[in-house]
């Protein structure tokens, strides 16, 4: 809940997003109800940011968003509700231009599904997200390397990082979805650049 507004925090202390990332024309996809384009001015070289959500189309596709449009994309726990992942991400990497970056949050299948599947708190999640593992619990978990890895011809990884600050073990233990407290974060970030 708030991912966006979290991870905003987060990102403001971090320089690249300031220089690198969050420059130029931007788009958020699944951004509804907590958008990006509520952070504009904390990010000065961002020019804008459309918000693409559920009226604006089906995000696995994209349909009448130009290619090599935007200088950043961005999308924050809205790939796990995609029926095709792979076909998401061909299309999100083609509305960026080349030298662009995509900024993707997942939550995480081990702090936000804690084992179960399907999703005891969102229904419909329709995928589970590791940085990697040899094997998981999930039945349909994606191992982010493993994707950046298939899609290396299109993107160069700039960075996958876990997510778990004020992640508590404690409130784990008693089966609590903490993506509901305003601080925690449950996630993966992947971001790539477009060759």
């Amino acid at each position: 809940m708030w991912e966006q507004s979290k991870s905003t925090k987060r990102r403001y202390s971090d320089g690249q997003f300031h220089s690198r990332y969050f420059v130029g024309k931007g788009i958020d996809i699944g951004g509804k109800p907590d958008p990006m384009s509520q952070y504009c001015s904390m990010f000065p070289a961002i020019k804008s940011v459309r918000t693409w959500d559920i009226e604006d189309g089906d995000a696995q596709y994209m349909e009448y968003v130009t290619d090599n449009f935007f200088d950043f994309m961005m999308s924050s726990h809205c790939l796990e509700h995609m029926v095709d992942v792979h076909e998401t991400l061909k299309n999100w990497i083609r509305i960026i231009k080349p030298g662009g970056f995509l900024i993707i949050t997942v939550p995480d299948e081990d702090m936000y599904e804690m084992g179960q599947w399907p999703s005891q708190f969102n229904s419909d999640h329709k995928w589970t997200f590791t940085v990697h593992k040899e094997q998981s619990w999930s039945p349909k978990s994606i191992n982010l390397l493993d994707l950046a890895i298939e899609f290396s011809s299109s993107i160069e990884i700039e960075r996958i990082q876990l997510l778990n600050d004020f992640y508590r073990e404690n409130l784990r233990k008693q089966n609590i979805d903490q993506t509901i407290t305003p601080v925690a974060e449950c996630a993966i970030e992947f971001i790539a650049r477009k060759r």
